[in-house]
Parts: C-alpha cells; structure tokens; sequence
C-alpha cells in the first residue's frame, strides 16, 4: 500500500488527522504531561502488533545499527520535547496561535537540512516557505499591530507562544532526524523505536512532576485513544513514511496548513472566533504550501 500511495496525497491525509490535535488536548482535563505520554502510549498499541506480524518489519529491529539507534533515540527524546512544551502551551494561548507558531518549524529546517543533509532549496521552495512564515506572523500579531479585535488569547499568551516556538525547533530537529533515518530503516521499525523513546522521556518527566498515571474519566481514555489513532497513527507515522519520499523542507511546510484547519476546527468546536486579520493570515498561510507542493514537483 506503501508504494501505491501518491507522497503528496499523503501529507494531505496527515494534515488534516494533526488539525485534530489541538482540539482533542484543550478537551482533555488531564496534565499537558499525562496527556501527550498516552498518546504516545496509545500510539506504540495500535502500531506494535501491525510491525511485529510483518517478517520483514521484525528482521529489521536486529539491522538497526548503533549509530541510528542512536539517532532514533535523539529523534524520540525531540518529539516528546516537542509535545510537552506544544501541550503545554494551549493551556496559555489560543489555538490559532499555538498551532501557528508551533508550525515555525520551516525556519529551522531549511537551515537544518542545507547544514546538516546536504539538502538543495530552490528558490521558489524558499518563496512559498517566506509566503507560509508570512501568513503565520499575520496570524500571530497583526490584530495587535492593527488594533482589531484579537482572537481568544489565553491567560499568559507570551508564556504560551514562546513554548509553541520551543516546540517548533523540537518539531525541526524531529523532522531532520527522520529524514536522514528513513532513508535507511522501514517505516514501522522507525517509528516504533523513535516512540518508544518518545514514551519513556515524557513518562520520566511526569513521574518527576508527581502527576498520576491512573484515575482519569472514561471521557479523558477516550481521549487519549483518539490522539493515538488521529494525529498519532494517521498524522505523525504518515509524516515518517512521507519523509522517505519527500525532501524535508516540502514535508515541513505543507504542514502549515495545520494552523488553518485546527482554527477552523476552533471555532466550530470550541467557539473560538479568530478576527479577519487571522483569518487572512491562514489563507497566506495555505498560498505558501501550495506554492512550496508546486516548487517541488516543477
């Protein structure tokens, strides 16, 4: 099925199953912490049986050499980085910004991948990721430049926002990690080792915080069950099977439009109402993915 799956139409698939992130974490109750380690957990259920009933998936955990174990691991302690801190941050500011500003990713991975992978960015990839960046920086201050009437801001929206940024450069260093590994190792086997880092850096980190890892509603497991299968199953492990089959900049930048749907999403189901100016600035924002898709096929 791998290989009769257009890349592009992937990425599509993932973009809308990581639009539901958002909304499932603010309907939670739960720690940031708990809440992003079962959805890893979860995760891990679902994908686990699926790679160990394939003889091939199976052989290829005893091929997976030092240093990209090594790697592997690097990625996973990224990703967990990355959902603490984003999880965290939807408790301080709003959706759109969150999203948004957790999706900065594209800055660091551009600069990641020319320094690190060796990876050529042609001009109009670079314009369509400055098209997406600009859209996002409309989205995150042009009500306050203008003065218009801003969107849902959260309690600490400053705290909040430079937390979606930490996990931006979190987001990038996954990405850049799992392209270079995906290039050597099958997609399961990948995915379960860089979760299962994953899992055991966010659960180290909720027992140090004294968190509970048991005594939540049935309302909160079903939540946690359908970060694992939307965002998790769908969104980040179709992202790793996109990363063997599209440069990393395109993967990066085609996920801006997560932003736009999870705000869309936001305002249907939390009835968070951007202003015009967000609103402008997702659709900047979906102008410099299509023209990054377009870049890359040119």
């Amino acid at each position: 099925m791998e290989e009769r799956v257009p890349p592009l139409v992937g990425l599509a698939v993932a973009v809308v199953a990581v639009s539901t992130s958002a909304i499932l974490v603010e309907w939670s109750g739960a720690p940031s912490l708990v809440k992003a380690l079962y959805r890893v957990v979860f995760t891990i259920a679902l994908l686990l049986p699926i790679t160990l009933a394939r003889p091939r998936d199976r052989a290829a955990f005893g091929k997976i050499g030092t240093r990209d174990l090594l790697l592997a691991v690097l990625s996973g302690v990224a990703l967990a980085v990355h959902f603490a801190s984003w999880f965290e941050s939807l408790r301080w500011t709003s959706v759109a910004a969150s999203v948004t500003l957790v999706q900065a990713q594209p800055l660091f991975v551009v600069a990641g991948a020319w320094a690190l992978l060796d990876e050529r960015v042609g001009p109009k990839t670079v314009a369509g990721i400055a098209v997406a960046l600009v859209g996002m920086a409309v989205m995150s201050v042009g009500d306050a430049l203008l003065g218009a009437a801003p969107a849902v801001a959260g309690p600490d929206p400053v705290y909040g926002n430079a937390l979606a940024v930490l996990g931006a450069a979190m987001a990038a260093a996954y990405v850049l990690l799992g392209r270079s590994l995906r290039q050597r190792l099958p997609l399961l086997p990948y995915v379960v080792v860089v979760y299962a880092t994953c899992a055991l850096t966010l659960l180290a980190a909720t027992l140090a915080r004294g968190h509970p890892l048991l005594g939540y509603g049935t309302e909160e497991w079903v939540l946690f069950l359908a970060m694992a299968a939307g965002p998790g199953v769908f969104g980040h492990t179709v992202i790793n099977w996109a990363l063997a089959h599209v440069e990393s900049s395109v993967v990066s930048v085609s996920l801006l439009g997560e932003p736009v749907g999870s705000t869309i999403l936001a305002m249907v189901l939390l009835a968070e109402f951007p202003s015009l100016v967000t609103l402008v600035g997702g659709g900047v924002v979906l102008a410099g993915v299509i023209t990054t898709a377009r870049a890359r096929e040119s």
